[in-house]
């Protein structure tokens, strides 16, 4: 099952890697700079730490941990779909100092023995896992002692509130027919089947206190459309 999602996951990101930030821009109206920008204040990454940016996609989370980290820190960013992970280093080529590793793996199978990091942090990621639970306890063994992890997607609201409503007419009549222009619908149709299965706020707090956070805390943001999950060892 794991192996069979895992490849739906990498083959809707390795379609629609050429169209990905435009789109991104263009559904969000560029509202999603801000929310990551927002996880990654939130985190508050320092000079000389080390982070990881797991399903990092076309690394806009890595650029902005980037900033924070240097001179002294690093930052690594990680995903399975290597033509969105190629678009990520192609714009890393344009960074006049660019101190990012991009690794393309599963981050089921990242060694927890070999990568230990300060931070980690994961936009519109957990919710593609096969296993969210399985997922945030890899984070945690991948984290230091000290270590936190934010986590940015789309908010799971409960059904039939406002919220909710919007969230499915704006898929539905914005995204979905958007999307069919570039020949892409199928793939942005998922995106309503993944917010389904992914869990809400108050039990993905109680999934990272299960696997070991210390603290963990939801909120979210642009009219409980978003999510921001922020944890600490």
């Amino acid at each position: 099952m794991r192996h069979k999602k895992t490849n739906e996951v990498k083959a809707i990101f390795n379609k629609i890697s050429w169209s990905y930030d435009f789109l991104n821009s263009l559904l969000s109206f560029g509202l999603h700079k801000s929310w990551k920008k927002k996880l990654v204040d939130l985190l508050k990454p320092i000079d000389g730490e080390n982070w990881a940016d797991l399903c990092c996609g076309t690394g806009d989370l890595s650029f902005l941990l980037l900033q924070k980290v240097l001179p002294n820190g690093t930052v690594t960013g990680i995903d399975s779909a290597k033509e969105i992970l190629n678009v990520a280093k192609k714009k890393a080529n344009l960074i006049e100092k660019n101190y990012i590793s991009w690794e393309m793996q599963d981050i089921f199978e990242i060694d927890e023995y070999l990568k230990i990091y300060d931070g980690i942090c994961m936009s519109y990621g957990l919710r593609n896992l096969v296993n969210v639970e399985e997922g945030l306890k890899k984070v945690f063994n991948l984290l230091s002692d000290k270590g936190r992890a934010g986590f940015l997607d789309f908010n799971h609201s409960k059904q039939n509130s406002i919220a909710d409503i919007f969230q499915k007419i704006y898929l539905r009549l914005i995204v979905v027919p958007i999307s069919k222009i570039f020949k892409l619908s199928k793939e942005y149709s998922y995106i309503e089947k993944s917010i389904k299965n992914f869990p809400e706020g108050d039990i993905l707090i109680l999934m990272a206190k299960k696997v070991g956070f210390n603290k963990a805390e939801y909120r979210t943001i642009f009219f409980n459309q978003m999510g921001i999950l922020i944890l600490e060892k």
